[in-house]
């Protein structure tokens, strides 16, 4: 019997208003997790409305089979969210996105599912994919990587200071025993970092970070989405990101940086700033969960969300 896991949508409201939804528009739903946002975007759909849903993880889009299956409106795609506009045109659905919102990061049912390989807390198989079916697990990745690749990822991706100290642990167990469950990896980084650097946060935290976002290439595809979402983006139609960690979040912030702000000016042109029109702008300031959603939902805290908005 499958097991059922909990997932609480983070920033739902305010995601959902942000996109400030048209009964006839259209929107994407890159990160359909459990369908939380995805639900409430339909809610406010016409008969003409449509919306995509995309998700890697299977189990995410067995959910969205079941939800949305006698939904005509609902279009449901397995698969990056970086091949959103492939899987639009797929369809035959040609022209410009009025939404679009990704909620990214791993989800609760993820985390929670200690088969899924992504939590250091729950023994289970060194998998950490999002789409179990497809691509190289974490386990694979570790046993043939060279020392020096295995260390650039936890330094790029985790900012662990002690990334040569746990390469070498890695290296060292891997020529006696493979490592093959979460935590096996988990206590070996334990035993690596010396005791009077561990913190609050699990010693592990930021090697599983960063060797799931490799393994899944998730700032790669975050990139690419990025892009053929501003440019897919129909006039007055916004894109809300939720990041839950610093690279992301850089990489959003920097990204609605380049599209909403001029070029410096070269001085001594009769051209002020003012007079350079862009196409998008940013809204408002990024916006955190408060401290009620927080405390309702701990996962939340490290949320983050931006707005982005071509201009008419």
């Amino acid at each position: 019997m499958a097991e059922h896991y909990q997932h609480v949508t983070v920033l739902l409201d305010e995601a959902v208003d942000a996109l400030r939804v048209r009964p006839e528009g259209l929107y994407v739903d890159g990160t359909f997790g459990r369908g939380g946002h995805s639900k409430k975007i339909v809610e406010q759909l016409g008969e003409q409305g449509r919306l995509l849903v995309v998700d890697k993880d299977p189990e995410a889009i067995k959910v969205a089979n079941d939800l949305f299956a006698d939904d005509p409106r609902v279009m449901i795609h397995h698969g990056s969210f970086a091949d959103f506009s492939q899987a639009l045109d797929e369809r035959g659905i040609e022209g410009s996105v009025d939404g679009f919102l990704l909620d990214l990061g791993v989800s609760s049912p993820q985390l929670d599912d200690a088969a899924r390989g992504f939590s250091f807390q729950r023994d289970g198989a060194l998998d950490m994919r999002m789409n179990p079916e497809s691509g190289e697990s974490a386990a694979e990745w570790l046993a043939e990587a060279q020392d020096t690749e295995i260390m650039e990822v936890l330094w790029k991706y985790g900012d662990e200071r002690f990334a040569r100290r746990i390469t070498q642990r890695i290296i060292e167990q891997r020529d006696t025993k493979p490592l093959e469950t979460t935590l096996q990896l988990a206590n070996l980084i334990s035993d690596a970092i010396p005791r009077k650097f561990h913190g609050k946060r699990h010693p592990a935290t930021k090697s599983f970070q960063a060797i799931r976002i490799f393994i899944n290439k998730e700032l790669a595809d975050l990139e690419s989405c990025l892009e053929s979402g501003a440019e897919r983006l129909a006039l007055d139609g916004r894109m809300v990101v939720i990041s839950f960690h610093s690279l992301e979040d850089r990489m959003v912030k920097r990204y609605f940086k380049k599209l909403s702000t001029p070029a410096p000016v070269p001085r001594g042109l009769p051209v002020l700033e003012t007079n350079i029109a862009l196409p998008f702008r940013t809204i408002g300031k990024a916006m955190k969960p408060d401290s009620r959603e927080v405390a309702e939902n701990v996962r939340s805290r490290s949320s983050v969300m931006r707005i982005l908005e071509r201009k008419s």
